[in-house]
């Protein structure tokens, strides 16, 4: 565990072009970006005033794991370049060290793209209205955390901070992207979908859903963004306890999410702070899910 966390960052000689939930953004050029991964820690939205020490680095790994195993299904953002190169101060460099990578600056695409493999949150909240999910109609009686016939795409919008993301249809997507992108990003999302959960599989884990982000590059080229297939983009459950009909144990932040369930909280900021127990645990669950997928 790292000895101090790293809640939020300001390098001194770059400039901090953006502070999302979770990744601090620095400009490095008019064509790359220093991405730097703290351990805040966002649920239903909100990011929580006490982070999860180490946190970062382990996303970073595990991004990074995903990065290099997808480049045949689709290229991506990473250009390789050493941190170094753009920090000079040794002890900004010694907090950057794991959680931080350059990556080229791409135009990002306005929606996630969101991959469903079982029915779980809010596509079982949708099935249990509908009968579907984004507007597929699935079979009847399927039973929360069941496996789906088939991997689905389920697109959503991005929210501004504070704000819940909103599963759209297809038919939305090519409205924003036109239909031969939007077929695109579905095609490559289910691709990678398929790819990773089998390799987590054959490590004990179920990867019950992931959004991957996209963008693209000067010449058109759709390009895999952000982060990608980490605790904090998906749920991560154990194999070998997996019963259809219940919420399954997880190695991700839903761990943190049945926790805050509990609380008289109304999900809206400011987020209640978390007890040393919950802190410690996600942590331990965030560090097994990259030995097991890494090892």
């Amino acid at each position: 565990m790292d000895a101090q966390a790293v809640y939020r960052t300001s390098l001194r000689t770059l400039e901090k072009i953006h502070e999302g939930k979770v990744r601090d953004l620095y400009a490095a050029g008019p064509d790359a970006m220093l991405i730097v991964t703290t351990d805040r820690l966002s649920a239903f939205d909100v990011v929580l005033p006490d982070p999860i020490p180490g946190k970062g680095r382990v996303l970073n790994q595990i991004s990074q794991f995903w990065f290099e195993r997808t480049r045949h299904l689709v290229p991506n953002h990473l250009t390789g370049r050493a941190i170094e190169s753009l920090v000079a101060d040794p002890a900004e460099r010694a907090m950057l060290e794991g959680r931080a990578v350059i990556v080229r600056r791409l135009e990002a695409l306005p929606i996630e793209a969101v991959v469903r493999g079982y029915l779980i949150g809010s596509g079982w909240k949708d099935y249990r209205e509908t009968g579907g999910v984004c507007g597929i109609t699935l079979p009847a009686g399927l039973v929360l955390a069941q496996r789906l016939p088939a991997p689905i795409f389920t697109p959503a919008t991005k929210a501004a901070a504070g704000q819940h993301d909103e599963n759209i249809p297809l038919a939305q997507v090519e409205q924003l992207l036109g239909t031969a992108l939007a077929a695109k990003v579905r095609d490559t999302a289910l691709a990678l979908y398929r790819f990773a959960a089998a390799h987590a599989l054959s490590r004990g884990i179920i990867i019950a859903d992931t959004k991957f982000e996209f963008g693209l590059d000067p010449d058109g080229t759709l390009t895999l963004i952000d982060e990608v297939l980490t605790p904090d983009s998906s749920r991560f459950w154990q194999a070998d306890t997996y019963q259809p009909g219940h919420s399954p144990p997880s190695f991700d932040k839903q761990f943190v999410r049945d926790y805050l369930e509990t609380l008289d909280w109304n999900k809206r900021a400011p987020g209640p702070h978390l007890p040393a127990e919950i802190i410690a645990r996600t942590g331990e669950k965030y560090r097994e899910a990259l030995a097991r997928l890494t090892r």
